[in-house]
C-alpha cells in the first residue's frame, strides 16, 4: 500500500502534465502569430538564451534537460572532429507530422548550440532538419577549431 505522501507525488505529477493540445497551440499558433516571418531566428536566440540561464556540464544533463523541459528523447547519432548530428524525437513530434503541423525546432537548436559552446568553448551554430518520414528532428551542430569562444 502506498504512503499519502506518494500517492499526493503521484498525483502532483499528473497534474503537471501539460495537453498536448495546449502545447500546440503556444507553439505553432500564437507564438508565429505573434512573432510573423522573425518567428525562426527569434525562436534560435531565444533557445540560446535559455541555455544561458540553464547552463549544464555536460551532454548528459542536456538530454536530462530535453525530457524534462518535454522537448522529446535527444540522441547523438553522430559524432566528428568539426560537428555532432543529435535527432529528436517524441510523441508530440510525430503528432506534428501525423497533422501535417509546419513547425520548426529552432528553439530546440539554438539551446542546444549554446550548451555544446559553452562545454567546448568554441564557437557552435545549430542547423535542424526535419525528417518526416522518420518523424524526427535532426539537429546538425557544427563548430570551428579557429573561432575560440574564450
Amino acid at each position: 500500500m502506498k504512503s499519502s505522501a506518494e500517492l499526493e507525488q503521484k498525483t502532483t505529477e499528473i497534474d503537471l502534465t501539460v495537453p498536448a493540445f495546449g502545447y500546440e497551440l503556444i507553439r505553432d499558433i500564437l507564438l508565429p502569430e505573434i512573432l510573423g516571418k522573425e518567428t525562426a531566428d527569434i525562436l534560435y536566440w531565444a533557445g540560446k538564451h535559455l541555455a544561458r540561464k540553464f547552463p549544464l556540464m555536460s551532454i548528459n544533463e542536456v538530454i536530462s534537460f530535453f525530457e524534462e523541459a518535454g522537448w522529446g528523447t535527444l540522441h547523438i547519432t553522430k559524432e566528428e572532429k568539426n560537428g555532432m548530428e543529435f535527432e529528436l524525437s517524441s510523441s508530440l513530434i510525430s503528432r506534428q507530422f501525423e497533422m501535417k503541423t509546419e513547425s520548426c525546432f529552432k528553439l530546440e537548436a539554438g539551446f542546444l548550440a549554446e550548451q555544446i559552446q559553452s562545454q567546448r568553448k568554441m564557437r557552435t551554430e545549430a542547423f535542424e532538419e526535419i525528417i518526416k518520414r522518420h518523424k524526427k528532428i535532426k539537429i546538425l551542430i557544427r563548430w570551428d577549431f579557429k573561432d575560440l569562444d574564450i
